[in-house]
Formats: structure tokens, C-alpha cells, sequence
């Protein structure tokens, strides 16, 4: 936009009594009204549960909840079992996010941005949905491995469900965020470093081995230490594998005690919580320290862009992608061939086929009446998501007020702790009667609204920071000369720049809340059941036909989300697609 645009936008001059408004108290209400969203609907019920939690017992012992909840023999045994199984799943992570990264960053291959997506896929399929399709991938009656004699006998338990099995599922999910890091990091590496090395006589594994390997090292570490925290509060894999595994972790004991106990042991749960807290985040101030320490400065110029892959070229190609279709599309045609099935045990065949559960789904009312609240659960916290980040992205980066970029460092804690931990919040908070309101939103929608606004706010917020950060200042200047108040700036200036990051990241967080599980298991009830909640009772329930069914119905809808997303954006903010990160500028992508 033209200067001299801003300036003739600008001179526009608003009613009198609204200019003085935006002039002299606007920003104070807009920074009152962002400060207030971000401490009522995310630190609030934080704080309040961590002070729950350090509180006595009812003997009035001091830290007494901690002594009581760690007495269990099945606390101990949950946060053992959490500890290794995010150890273990971490392992799995770096290992198929680091080779990923590197044949897709380093290897110029045909289809790379399909191959991206699929490496990325994980990130888009809610857990439970996973976890379902692999149960039906390795079941006795799978589609796809029974007809090759491949699995496990009848009347024989999954293998999937056990410790192992939970390993390998969270390592699957949690690959993706192995894979961005390592790739940011290749994205970063000049080809002058890489071409020094050649005109040496190093080979393309030497180069790899002395000398990408260690540039991308702490990328590495960030990543694996990146997907333990999100190990250790996953809840669906666990859920769906351990309970009837008997693998329990912490995520899954908050579960039971609360759908047993009730309310009544909050306090314990609490206590179960600030477990998980302190692993999470003692795991990502490890990771802050490792990129400070380890960070390795790179020259500036032009980015790496890969070997040749010559003759290589196809076959390395091909077995790229079927080694991705095993891992991402193997399972979910497991899932789609048991929702195709009349009953679970029989084998798909033309004969066989039907479309009844799909139709079940369709006409079942509180199936509906789910989709339905998923929907405009997810929708309405993408928008208002989007209309909050908006104002708040503005002025941390450009006004860089003091008292919202305070705000701004803690806006990601309701999206780093667990989801479990924020939903006990939650509970907590809200479960008693509103101050002055005698009214209590728990057991309505309105609690599961809340918990999604505090939860996915970064991920619209940090796209438009992004933007913010990179907005010119003159435009801002002049129509700050012009005497255009923050308000008018934001949305004659910022808006029309930022809009397609924030439809980017309102569309992510519209595909994520969809399908959200871990805070709807605990915060659902009569009337306000979600898609992840009925998947999940379905499945519980042994109709594992329908709980196909339905999941298969909400991966559409989300793949409809995501290429809209792409449609709309990927010409004007790739960067907000974390697919699109090929073809994003060097520079750019490494921000990003």
C-alpha cells in the first residue's frame, strides 16, 4: 500500500466523539479488553489450579495433596510409565522426523510438496483417529494385513495395545514436529558451506556426516525434547491403547479419577497436573537452553538447495512414498475399509460393502447434534481467535506495548501445558458460580468455548506476530502523521496484510478444535458432545464400525479445511501452511 494511500485512508476523519474516543481512551480500552481475554480464559484457572494444588489437605498438612497423591501406588506407577513412554516416543520421533527432513530438505525429489503433507499429515489427524486406524490396521480382522496373513490370529489381543504399542503411536504423531525443526535448520544452512566441502573432495556422505549433521544437531534436540512435552500430555493414544491395555498414564489417571471420583478429588488431580506441568516444562526450558548454547552461527547468503538425486531421482521417490503410504495412508485405508464393513470381522468385498454405518452416522441424533457442536464450537474459536490476535499481534510488535508484551510471553502457556491440565483449570474455575453472575457455565458449551479460546490462540496469534514484525514502518508512521488513531491503523493497514495469515491460522485452529479430544473428555456433557467425544465413547462401547464411520466422515471435513486453507493462501502467506515450507524464501521459512 502506497504511502500516499495511508495518508489520503487516513485523513478520513471518523465522527468527532468516536476520533477523541480512538484518540485519547481507544487504545486503553482495546489493551484493557485483550489483557482481560488472555488472563480470564487461560492464566486465571492455571494459577488457580497450580495454588490447588500446593494447598493443604484436609488434615491441614502443608503441601498435604502432593503427600496424598503421590502415596498411590498407581500415581507412581502412572508417572513411571509417562516418563519412559515419552522417552520412548521421543526416539521414534527423531528418528522418522531427522530421516524425513533430510531426504525431503536435502534430496530434490519429484512431488515434494504431496510428500510434505503426508510427512505432516500426523499434525492434522487428532489422536483417537490414529489410534483407531492403527487398532483396525493391526486387529486380527484387518483389511489389509488379514488378507495377507499377516495378523494376529483370532481370539489373539492387539499388539497395539500395550506400553509398546502407545510408544509407537505418540512417536508417529509427534514425528512432525521433529521433522519442521530439522527442517527449519537445513532451510538455514548456506551453500557456500556446502560447496567448500566439494570443491575439498568430501562425498555427499561425508558432507552429510561432518558437516549438515552437526549444523542441524540442536534442531535435533529441540525437536526430540519438543516432542517428549507433547508426549507426556497426550491423552487419545494413550486412551485409546492403554486403558484397555492396563498401561495407564498420568493424562489417562486424571480421566478415570475424575469420571469415578468427581469433582470431589480435584484437589488430587491437581497434584497430577503440576506433575505434568513440570515434566513439560522442564523439558521445554532444557530445549531454550540447548539452541542458546548450541546454536551454531551460519553466514548469510544463499540457502542450500539440495543434491541431485540423478538416476536415483524416481526410485529414491517411490520408496519415499511408499514408505510415507505405510505410515499415514495404510492406516487410515484400514479405518475406511472397517467403516465399509457390516460388522467388524468381515472381510471387504463387493458383496460386503455397504454404506450403512456412514448412513447410522448421518441420521443418528446425537451423532448430529455432535457434529454440530464441533462445528460451531471450532468455528466460533477460530473467529474470535483471529479477532483477538488481530489487535494483540499490532501491538506487541509494532506499539510494543510493555504491558502486552508481557502478556504476550505467557499467551502460549494454555497451549504448552497439557491439555488435560488446562481442562482440570477449567473445572476448577468455573465449576462454582460465576462472582456477581450466580450463574455456572460448566456443563454447557460455554466451558468447552473458553477452554478452546485459551488453548489455540498461538496458533493464529504467532502468524500475525510474524507479520507484525515485518511490517514496513513508514506505512504505520505516516498514517500515524496523518492523525489515524491505533484502531483505524490496525484496520485500514494491518488487516488488509495480515488477512491471509489469519485465515491460515483460523482455519488450523477450526481443523484442531474439530476434532479435539483431551479437553472435551473432561469437560463434555449431556447435550454438548463433540466429534473426538463420540469417537471415543463409540469405540469404548466395542461399535468400532461406527466410531470408523464417524471418524472417517470428520477426516473429510478436515482434508476439505486444509486444501481450502492452501487455496487460499498459498500465493500470499505459504509460510502460514506448514506443508508449503518448501516454497517459502529462505529467509522467511527459517522465521517461520
Amino acid at each position: 500500500m502506497p504511502i500516499s494511500s495511508v495518508a489520503e485512508t487516513a485523513h478520513n476523519p471518523a465522527p468527532p466523539g468516536a476520533r477523541a474516543l480512538l484518540l485519547r481512551g481507544g487504545d486503553h480500552l482495546i489493551v484493557a479488553l485483550i489483557a482481560s481475554y488472555v488472563v480470564l480464559t487461560g492464566l486465571w484457572p492455571l494459577a488457580s489450579l497450580l495454588a490447588e494444588a500446593f494447598g493443604p489437605d484436609e488434615a491441614g498438612r502443608t503441601l498435604g495433596l502432593i503427600r496424598e497423591a503421590f502415596d498411590s501406588r498407581a500415581a507412581r506407577r502412572a508417572l513411571v510409565n509417562t516418563l519412559w513412554a515419552s522417552a520412548g516416543a521421543a526416539l521414534v520421533s527423531v528418528s522418522l522426523g531427522t530421516a524425513l527432513a533430510l531426504l525431503l530438505g536435502l534430496v530434490r525429489l519429484p512431488g515434494r510438496i504431496a510428500l510434505t503433507f503426508l510427512a505432516l499429515s500426523p499434525l492434522l489427524i487428532p489422536s483417537q483417529i490414529m489410534a483407531l486406524a492403527w487398532i483396525e490396521l493391526f486387529g486380527s480382522t484387518s483389511p489389509i494385513l488379514a488378507p495377507l496373513g499377516l495378523a494376529p490370529p483370532p481370539g489373539v489381543r492387539n499388539p497395539l495395545y500395550s506400553g509398546g504399542g502407545i510408544v509407537w503411536l505418540m512417536g508417529i504423531e509427534h514425528m512432525p514436529l521433529v521433522f519442521l525443526a530439522v527442517r527449519a535448520g537445513l532451510i538455514a544452512i548456506p551453500a557456500d558451506l556446502v560447496e567448500a566441502a566439494r570443491i575439498a573432495g568430501a562425498g555427499v556422505p561425508r558432507i552429510l556426516a561432518r558437516v549438515i549433521l552437526p549444523l542441524c544437531l540442536p534442531q535435533v534436540l529441540a525437536g526430540a525434547i519438543l516432542a517428549f512435552a507433547a508426549a507426556v500430555g497426550n491423552f487419545g493414544v494413550p486412551a485409546l491403547l492403554g486403558i484397555p491395555g492396563r498401561f495407564t498414564m498420568l493424562t489417562t489417571l486424571i480421566y478415570q479419577r475424575l469420571n469415578g471420583f468427581g469433582p470431589q478429588v480435584l484437589g488430587q488431580v491437581a497434584v497430577l497436573a503440576l506433575a505434568l506441568i513440570a515434566m513439560a516444562g522442564a523439558a521445554l526450558a532444557l530445549r531454550a537452553v540447548l539452541i542458546r548454547r548450541l546454536a551454531v552461527p551460519v553466514g548469510r547468503g544463499q540457502s542450500f538447495a539440495g543434491f541431485e538425486a540423478g538416476r536415483w531421482q524416481w526410485p529414491a521417490g517411490i520408496a519415499l512414498w511408499a514408505a510415507l503410504g505405510l505410515l499415514t495412508l495404510a492406516p487410515i485405508a484400514a479405518l475406511l475399509a472397517t467403516a465399509l464393513v457390516p460388522a467388524l470381522g468381515v472381510r471387504l468385498s463387493l458383496g460386503t460393502l455397504t454404506l450403512a454405518n456412514f448412513a447410522d452416522a448421518l441420521t443418528d441424533p446425537t451423532i448430529r447434534r455432535a457434529f454440530g457442536n464441533s462445528l460451531a464450537l471450532s468455528m466460533a474459536a477460530a473467529l474470535i481467535s483471529a479477532a483477538v490476535a488481530l489487535p494483540f499481534a499490532w501491538f506487541v510488535a509494532v506499539r510494543r506495548h510493555p504491558l502486552l508484551r508481557r502478556l504476550d510471553l505467557l499467551a502460549d502457556a494454555p497451549f504448552v501445558v497439557p491439555g488435560t491440565v488446562l481442562a482440570l483449570a477449567m473445572i476448577l474455575v468455573f465449576l462454582p458460580p460465576l462472582p456477581g453472575l450466580n450463574i455456572s457455565i460448566y456443563g454447557t458449551a460455554t466451558i468447552l468455548l473458553v477452554a478452546y479460546l485459551a488453548r489455540f490462540l498461538p496458533l493464529v496469534l504467532r502468524p500475525l506476530a510474524g507479520v507484525a514484525q515485518a511490517l514496513e514502518p513508514a506505512l504505520d508512521e505516516a498514517a500515524r502523521i496523518a492523525g489515524a488513531g491505533s484502531a483505524r491503523r490496525i484496520l485500514r493497514i494491518f488487516a488488509p496484510l495480515a488477512a491471509p495469515s489469519a485465515v491460515a491460522g483460523g482455519v488450523l485452529i477450526a481443523m484442531t478444535a474439530f476434532n479435539e479430544l483431551t479437553l472435551s473428555a473432561l469437560l463434555w456433557s449431556a447435550g454438548t458432545e463433540t466429534v473426538g467425544v463420540m469417537i471415543f465413547a463409540l469405540q469404548q462401547e466395542g461399535n468400532s464400525t461406527g466410531a470408523a464411520a464417524v471418524s472417517v466422515l470428520s477426516l473429510m471435513l478436515v482434508l476439505v479445511l486444509a486444501l481450502a486453507a492452501d487455496r487460499i493462501v498459498r500465493n500470499r502467506a505459504p509460510g502460514a501452511l506448514p506443508w508449503r515450507l518448501a516454497d517459502v524464501p529462505p529467509a522467511q521459512a527459517v522465521s517461520t
